[in-house]
């Protein structure tokens, strides 16, 4: 095959697997929004356009943040007066998909560094140099965007991603969830044995860490699944890269541990459906079967010979385990061809849940409204 060829198809596969921003349909200058399938009651509409939208997160003052990996941008999207206004108070950052907001605050993951923007939402328009936090994370950019988010202990929750498809790390530096002090200090690692978590939070009630795991590749169409976890304690090994749920060895590590000393998850998601951000629902706005529960945006596949994923999942959660999982809302793909991809998601004052769309370029903003 001609070498441009091979250039051609290489680029092709990693815009799919990437992300990067679509265009809207070029005859209706709009997305195919009545494409979405949604439960009855519930609408979803276009709430802001956001290049690459990763990461969000809600300030103290109702600005909504989200970060990006291409494009290397942070941004900051406020409501005037039911229109968005979004603005850049960042750029040029390495993989800023992770943004967090405590005590004014905006904490912004950037591969080995966390920055922080502080007094963000009075100083938007001139945010200033970020406070580097602390340079302390890996600065290998394979699996090296960083999800981040404050726990209820009020500390800063940092997933580090295996630096590969599947291998064995240094069990203190890749493939787990570490977390440190709002100042940089006192890191440590909370959970092991994780190939690349890029959502997570933390039960209303219980206050334990639910987080999802992406799946290694190039076990087939069907294995491994990706995962919903939940650790409810400091230390506990959730089996990458030896054990792959909780029965599947791997290859070629999976002689060197027992599985059943390992964790299982709470909950088996489609293999390769790219499971990223996660969040107990907690709004009052949706019906009541939906509250603390959990909602998954499945980024979707990119090497699976059929699609799956670019979807929303609802997970029903009763004494801390998954009694129920079901598509909340799909759409995006169609006859194997996707025109948007959901990344994250994020519960609002008012009850609706935002959802970031990196592939599309856009936040929308799904409610409910009693038929």
């Amino acid at each position: 095959m001609p070498i441009t060829k091979i250039l051609i198809r290489f680029m092709a596969t990693c815009l799919l697997c990437y992300g990067l921003p679509a265009m809207a349909d070029s005859k209706t200058g709009k997305l195919p929004l009545d494409k979405i399938k949604l439960p009855a009651g519930f609408s979803i509409e276009v709430w802001a356009e956001v290049p690459n939208a990763r990461g969000l997160a809600l300030g103290k003052n109702g600005t909504v943040f989200a970060g990006s990996m291409d494009e290397g941008n942070v941004y900051a999207i406020r409501d005037n007066g039911g229109e968005r206004e979004v603005k850049t108070i960042a750029r040029g950052l390495n993989l800023p998909i992770g943004v967090a907001f405590r005590d004014g605050a905006l904490y912004a993951s950037s591969v080995d560094r966390i920055l922080r923007f502080d007094g963000i939402e009075e100083k938007l328009d001139q945010p200033g140099k970020p406070y580097v936090v602390t340079e302390r994370f890996p600065n290998e950019k394979h699996h090296g965007g960083r999800y981040i988010g404050f726990g209820p202990d009020g500390l800063l929750y940092v997933a580090v991603g295996a630096p590969c498809n599947v291998c064995e790390t240094e069990p203190e530096k890749f493939s787990l969830i570490s977390r440190i002090n709002p100042d940089g200090s006192n890191y440590e690692v909370f959970a092991y044995g994780i190939r690349n978590s890029v959502g997570f939070d933390w039960h209303p009630e219980t206050k334990e860490l639910w987080f999802t795991d992406n799946g290694r590749d190039w076990m087939g169409d069907n294995l491994p699944p990706d995962e919903l976890n939940r650790a409810p304690k400091k230390g506990m090994h959730f089996g990458y890269p030896y054990c792959h749920s909780d029965d599947i060895l791997d290859p070629k590590y999976g002689a060197k541990r027992d599985c059943r000393k390992l964790v299982s998850p709470a909950a088996k998601l489609p293999p390769h459906a790219g499971a990223l951000g996660m969040r107990f629902y907690t709004g009052t706005m949706f019906p009541p079967q939906y509250r603390n529960s959990i909602f998954i945006a499945e980024h979707g596949s990119w090497n699976r010979r059929n699609k799956i994923g670019y979807r929303i999942e609802f997970a029903k959660i009763k004494n801390n385990k998954v009694i129920k999982q079901e598509v909340f809302a799909e759409g995006w793909l169609e006859n194997e061809k996707n025109w948007g991809r959901p990344v994250d998601v994020l519960v609002m004052p008012d009850g609706a849940l935002l959802v970031s769309d990196d592939f599309a370029g856009v936040i929308y903003r799904i409610s409910y409204r009693k038929p």
